[in-house]
């Protein structure tokens, strides 16, 4: 069965090139390495992505997280916050 991607439910930073209406746009962002920071997080001044699309989690570095499994997402679905001025995902739970 292929891989199906985590969904991202919702995002609260919407300054993000791919934020609409706060949800994701883009086809799969990247969750960072030592910290659940959104890798794929772009603030500029043009929107980006397709609003027929939602985000889901292409691949998760963090490798603390439970959630990690082979750096694949295995959340039912992620939210994205504001932490610190940048994009975090808000549903990592440390292991």
């Amino acid at each position: 069965m292929p891989l199906q991607l985590v969904k991202v439910l919702d995002c609260e930073v919407t300054d993000c090139a791919y934020n609409a209406n706060k949800g994701c746009h883009t086809a799969a962002i990247t969750v960072g390495s030592d910290h659940p920071a959104c890798d794929t997080f772009l603030k500029a001044p043009q929107k980006g992505g397709a609003m027929d699309t939602t985000g889901g989690v292409g691949a998760c570095k963090v490798d603390t997280c439970t959630y990690n499994s082979a750096l694949e997402c295995t959340a039912s679905g992620i939210h994205v916050r504001v932490h610190g001025g940048h994009a975090d995902c808000a549903t990592f739970s440390h292991r």
